[in-house]
């Protein structure tokens, strides 16, 4: 890890800046085409549910793809896996309007995400890189406050680009969005890890490392735990058009306005979480955030089931269930990556693609379940964070709760980043 005393404050700040950009590429890659799925299925001759599947596919070929980089990332150092995974997003980016036929739009959004994970994989890893364990959640919840601005611009954008010029200019323009990062990185992101020859890319010692992670069980269980709290946006994101635009019909100018505010709980519960984590341990601030999270999760499965909800209850249960999300997130993450140093890339890879391909999973399992609407969504909330619930009550006993506190930044670590 690079020491932080060789930074000053505001090298770390745009360090920070430059891991929270390589986080955008995902949720940009996601939300900004969202407006555009009545024209999308219109264009393809398909159905607006089919086209939803594509967001499943990019979250399923996001979590392969995790396991992909993870070793490259400890092997060869962050950058040179960087260019290659960045480059080729673009390609098949570029892929996704060469083709008018919705199998060709599933295929290349799955290859955009294969590729792409890369960015998010060698964010977290860098974290662990360039700052102590006891910062790692509030430089996680900085990422998320980055993280979290590309749902407030992207559909917007997106709802404009798909508005003036037509649905296909969007994966233009994310094609040029990812050059330009990729441009940052080459010329002002440091290497936070230098390539260790030892680490193996045979299938054998990578599957080898991979178990030796998941046998530590502050990973698993906070893995899991996070993992299943915050599959609800998962749920949500797939979900929306079929919310907004179907059961309550608003147009798509309204739906990125409703995206954006949603994201505004997302959001804010990561940097409240920046405040809280000043005075309890990840742990406390997970635990009681998840306790809540479940109880809004019920009260929009009974408005959903008996019908009593409209547009406006909608979104306010869903602003509750996403604001949790926002602070489950970066405590959990924090706490799993925390054992980790010299295999930090392996194991934020694994985080990402148990993240990612149970998220992936459970979005789409409403579809299999034939449920429409905010039906469909508050269901999988409901299910999957009363699981996370589950996970961390019976898999918290026997961990060291020491090794949790580091986390938490004491007073005086608070104290003296004030005063710089």
């Amino acid at each position: 890890m690079i020491s932080t005393t060789n930074r000053n404050k505001r090298e770390d700040f745009f360090l920070i800046l430059m891991l929270g950009a390589l986080n955008t590429i995902t949720p940009f890659s996601i939300d900004m085409y969202l407006p555009g799925f009545p024209e999308i299925a219109n264009d393809l001759h398909t159905s607006i549910g089919k086209v939803a599947l594509s967001v499943s596919t990019y979250f399923l070929g996001f979590a392969a793809g995790q396991l992909l980089y993870g070793p490259l990332l400890d092997r060869f150092g962050r950058k040179r896996p960087l260019y290659i995974g960045l480059s080729l997003y673009v390609v098949a980016t570029f892929g996704c309007i060469a083709f008018d036929s919705i199998d060709a739009l599933l295929m290349f959004r799955f290859l955009q995400a294969l590729a792409g994970c890369v960015g998010a994989v060698a964010a977290m890893a860098m974290v662990r890189d360039f700052f102590p364990v006891k910062e790692s959640t509030r430089i996680i919840s900085l990422l998320v406050l980055i993280l979290g601005v590309s749902p407030l611009l992207a559909p917007t954008i997106g709802s404009f680009v798909i508005t003036s010029l037509g649905w296909h200019w969007v994966f233009v323009m994310l094609a040029l969005i990812t050059t330009i990062i990729l441009l940052i990185i080459i010329f002002f992101l440091p290497e936070g890890h230098q390539p260790d020859r030892s680490v193996s890319l045979k299938p054998e010692p990578i599957i080898k490392g991979f178990k030796e992670i998941l046998q530590k069980k502050q990973f698993y269980v906070y893995a899991l735990a996070g993992t299943f709290s915050f599959a609800g946006l998962f749920a949500y994101v797939a979900g929306s058009p079929a919310i907004f635009m179907d059961e309550f019909h608003v147009s798509p100018t309204l739906y990125g306005g409703i995206f954006a505010l949603l994201s505004v709980g997302f959001i804010g519960g990561s940097q409240l979480n920046h405040i809280l984590s000043r005075y309890w341990t990840g742990e406390e601030v997970f635990k009681a955030t998840l306790v809540v999270q479940v109880c809004g999760a019920i009260v929009f499965f009974t408005g959903a089931y008996y019908g009593w909800f409209g547009l406006t209850a909608t979104i306010a249960c869903l602003f509750v269930v996403l604001s949790c999300a926002g602070l489950t997130y970066p405590n959990a993450a924090a706490i799993a990556l925390a054992p980790f140093s010299r295999n930090a890339g392996s194991a934020s890879a694994l985080l990402g693609f148990l993240q990612l391909g149970i998220g992936g999973l459970i979005s789409s399992g409403a579809g299999i379940l034939q449920l429409k609407g905010s039906l469909a969504t508050s269901v999988t909330m409901l299910v999957s964070t009363i699981i996370a619930c589950i996970i961390l009550f019976i898999g918290r006993t026997g961990i060291d709760k020491a090794a949790i506190k580091e986390i938490k930044m004491s007073k005086e670590d608070v104290a003296e980043e004030e005063l710089c």
